[in-house]
């Protein structure tokens, strides 16, 4: 059975400025489903590439393709439509800091008018997931880094994206609260089918877990490794308590989301 693609580019180039290319003439398609590492050294286009895929950044030339759809040809309020399909996590956090953390998390559910009684449930269950449930009435900046990276990682997961881009998401971990944050990422990829590409320089990460890599050198990729599905032969689990029922509580309070 063909897998359905739901991220192509065909020879797509992207830069900052007209005189220096970032990526040059790169082509791939991801299947729905896959989860990938993006690797490369530091400059070396991950975060754009990143961009590129989210739509926070043109192609400089080539073609993207999102759910089979052509970016060049939608409008502004067809790329945001699109965009509620996906969630990224910025190495930067990208959190407002005059909202505290329960409504810096349930702002994407406010967008999608989402009622209130169901916004406290969902957030109070993904806060408690990450280790944060009792910060939910904190501001971000009275939180350490690694905290923060978590409050921007429940954020982007509280709307179950079908496309997650994660840019260093534990950069800032401790290797347990980093291994718990993987295993949330894999069950979102086994469990819903969430299309995941997570940027990391952690070799570590990327031995224990063994998914396939995408590798960013001299402004093109390579893809080191073949996608399959998530299994308990190609992961190694986190062997702390993990609420095995976590998502699927969740996902049952979601039936309505993705019509919202």
């Amino acid at each position: 059975m063909e897998e359905k693609t739901i991220i192509s580019f065909a020879n797509v180039a992207a830069a900052y400025d007209t005189a220096n290319e970032v990526l040059t003439d790169v082509s791939f398609n991801i299947s729905a489903g896959a989860f990938y590492f993006l690797s490369g050294a530091s400059g070396a286009g991950k975060t754009t590439l990143l961009r590129l895929i989210y739509q926070l950044h043109k192609p400089l030339r080539g073609q993207i393709k999102l759910f089979g759809k052509n970016t060049a040809e939608l409008s502004r309020d067809d790329i945001a439509n699109l965009r509620h399909k996906m969630a990224i996590v910025f190495q930067e956090y990208s959190l407002l800091s005059h909202m505290t953390v329960f409504d810096n998390v349930a702002l994407p559910l406010r967008v999608r008018g989402i009622s209130e009684q169901k916004i406290k449930k969902l957030v109070a269950k993904v806060l408690e997931w990450v280790g944060l449930g009792k910060f939910a009435d904190v501001k971000p900046m009275e939180l350490s880094g690694g905290q923060q990276q978590r409050v921007s990682v429940a954020r982007a997961i509280i709307v179950q994206p079908s496309i997650l881009l994660a840019d260093e998401p534990t950069g800032n971990l401790d290797d347990e609260n980093a291994s718990r944050l993987m295993e949330l990422f894999i069950q979102m990829n086994k469990l819903f089918g969430t299309t995941i590409i997570l940027a990391t320089h952690n070799k570590k990460l990327m031995d224990t877990y063994k998914f396939p890599v995408i590798n960013v050198e001299n402004h093109r990729v390579a893809f080191v490794g073949k996608s399959t599905a998530t299994t308990p032969e190609n992961k190694k689990v986190w062997k702390g308590p993990v609420p095995k029922n976590y998502f699927t509580e969740l996902s049952k309070q979601f039936d309505d989301i993705g019509n919202a």
